[in-house]
């Protein structure tokens, strides 16, 4: 017992107090917050938008078509784009379109992190468009309804009466998005990002110890999923109380 105890002190010490490499860990730390703060930004951004878009052409097509007008025409182009959008990014890998970003489309830039928190940012879009999508549906027509008849222009109403609304209903869900965007960016070391997971395997690679760095890794992923959820699970119930 005291030398298997010998052992994981003399592997702790070489793997993280050693030329201070526990250092790298929070570095690499750092970076997963920080991109998957502002993807998560920009995923929400994108994401209201084509939920917009979709919900709007779904709920309106039948009567717009009836007219022909340029709005519907434009409607239904930004549709399409939209539906291209989603079928694109859910149907191809996220590790295939960070190194498309990095390599191809940002393939003259020096700064990988701002091409992960795009990347990933588009990425999660695509769902969040899912989400906020279910929860424009799920608002009551006449809520609009209402909006329109006070005399607000479409996009007002969808801005001020109806998004509002959904943002309350899938305000869990975005925060379980949010969980799976912190585990998705342990893909960002394909391209050289000193995220968590590079952190662990940089460790690795100096001291040929594999068990502790990646163990490492994972309680330190596994916390944090853990105080997420608790805290997406005291989202839920606060919103539970105030619809009482």
């Amino acid at each position: 017992m005291a030398e298997w105890f010998d052992k994981v002190k003399s592997d702790f010490i070489l793997n993280f107090i050693t030329s201070g490499r526990w250092k790298l860990l929070f570095r690499g730390l750092g970076n997963t917050l920080v991109i998957t703060f502002f993807a998560l930004l920009l995923g929400i951004l994108i994401g209201i938008v084509v939920a917009a878009v979709c919900s709007s052409y779904d709920k309106n097509k039948e009567v717009m078509s009836l007219h022909r007008g340029a709005g519907y025409y434009i409607l239904r182009a930004a549709n399409a784009v939209c539906r291209f959008y989603l079928t694109v990014i859910r149907g191809t890998p996220a590790v295939v379109q960070l190194m498309i970003w990095y390599f191809i489309i940002f393939a003259s830039s020096n700064n990988p992190n701002y091409v992960a928190i795009i990347c990933f940012g588009v990425n999660s879009g695509a769902y969040v468009a899912e989400i906020f999508r279910s929860g424009i549906m799920a608002v009551d027509p006449g809520q609009a309804e209402a909006g329109r008849s006070l005399g607000f222009s479409y996009f007002r109403t969808m801005a001020y009466i109806v998004v509002p609304q959904a943002f309350k209903t899938v305000l869990p869900t975005l925060g379980n998005e949010f969980i799976a965007l912190i585990k998705e960016t342990s893909i960002a070391g394909y391209v050289g990002i000193m995220d968590l997971t590079k952190a662990g395997d940089l460790i690795r690679n100096r001291t040929y110890s594999a068990f502790m760095p990646l163990i490492a890794v994972a309680l330190v992923y596994l916390v944090l999923v853990i105080i997420l959820t608790r805290l997406v699970g005291l989202l839920e119930r606060r919103l539970r109380r105030s619809e009482r």
